[in-house]
C-alpha cells in the first residue's frame, strides 16, 4: 500500500517567519499535534511539533516558528507506507508532510502514525499482545502535581503523556500535551513572579483526560489499536490487578510492526 491510499490530502500548514503563538492557535482550533513548516516559497522545511509549544513562555510572545522546525524525512505519494512507518519513527516525529517529489517540496498531504495504525496488516500484528510492545519505564503524575511540575518531565521527556496516579495507586487519567495546549495554560517565565503564584496554576486533575482508557497485558495488539483509533488516543495504560505496569504508544505498536 502506498501513502497515496492513506494520506489526509488537506494539511494545515505554517509558515517559518509565523509566530508560535499562531501555531499554538492552530494547534488548538484544529485538535493537532504538529504542524507542517513552509518557507516563503510553500516549499516544505520540517515539522513543529506539539511539545516545542511549551517552550514559549509567557513574555515571549513574538517568537517565530523558524526557531524551533524539526527535521523530517521526505516522504512522496508513492513511498510505502511500512517505509514511512520506519522513517516517521526514525525521525521521532509522529506525522509527516508529503511532498510531491523529493526535487520538488511542495506539501500535498500529511501522513500520521494514526494513519498508518489504521491500515496496517493483520498479519504483523496478530501474535503480539500488549506486554510485548508496552513501555515498562513508566513515568506518572500525581492529580494534586501543578503543570510547574510536569513541565520539565514533558520538554525533556520522549514522553508526550503521563498516567495520572493517586497515592492509593489508583489510575484516574491521563494528562498530555494535547491537554495543555487545548487548556490554554502558557508556562511562565522565571521570574514571572504573578504567574508563577500557586493560586494562579492550575493542577493536573483540572485538565487531565479521563477517564483513562486501559488494557490488559494480554490484550491484543489489534484490540489495542483499535482502541486507539476508536478514542483517538496516542497512549493506553497497561494494567494487572488495577496496577499500572506499563503505557503501550502509537510508536510501540509501528515499531513492533516493522
Amino acid at each position: 500500500m502506498k501513502v497515496n491510499e492513506i494520506m489526509s490530502k488537506d494539511a494545515v500548514c505554517v509558515k517559518e517567519h509565523d509566530n508560535m503563538t499562531h501555531a499554538r492557535q492552530l494547534m488548538r482550533d484544529h485538535f493537532l499535534r504538529g504542524l507542517p513548516v513552509t518557507d516563503a516559497n510553500g516549499k516544505m522545511v520540517g515539522i513543529l511539533k506539539d511539545q516545542d509549544i511549551l517552550n514559549i513562555t509567557s513574555t515571549r510572545s513574538n517568537v517565530t516558528i523558524g526557531g524551533f522546525v524539526h527535521d523530517c524525512p521526505l516522504i512522496t505519494p508513492k513511498t510505502d507506507i511500512m517505509d514511512a512507518a520506519r522513517l516517521i519513527i526514525e525521525s521521532g516525529v509522529g506525522r509527516c508532510p508529503i511532498v510531491r517529489s523529493e526535487t520538488e517540496r511542495e506539501i500535498v498531504g500529511i501522513l500520521s502514525n494514526s494513519d498508518i495504525l489504521a491500515n496496517i496488516g493483520s498479519n504483523r500484528i496478530n501474535t503480539k499482545v500488549a506486554a510485548d510492545v508496552m513501555t515498562t519505564d513508566i513515568i506518572s503524575c500525581n492529580p494534586h502535581d501543578l503543570l510547574t511540575k510536569i513541565w520539565p518531565i514533558l520538554l525533556t521527556s520522549n514522553y508526550s503523556g503521563l498516567p495520572v496516579v493517586t497515592n492509593a495507586d489508583e489510575l484516574q487519567g491521563m494528562i498530555t500535551i494535547r491537554d495543555i495546549i487545548r487548556f490554554g495554560f502558557i508556562r511562565p517565565a522565571i521570574g514571572d513572579k504573578q504567574q508563577t503564584q500557586t493560586k494562579d496554576v492550575p493542577s493536573v486533575d483540572k485538565i487531565m483526560s479521563t477517564p483513562a482508557y486501559t488494557v490488559l497485558s494480554d490484550t491484543s495488539v489489534k484490540e489495542c489499536v483499535e482502541k486507539m483509533l476508536h478514542y483517538d488516543v496516542g497512549r493506553l495504560t497497561v494494567v494487572n490487578d488495577g496496577k499500572v505496569i506499563g503505557i503501550v504508544s502509537r510508536t510501540d505498536i509501528l515499531r513492533a510492526s516493522l
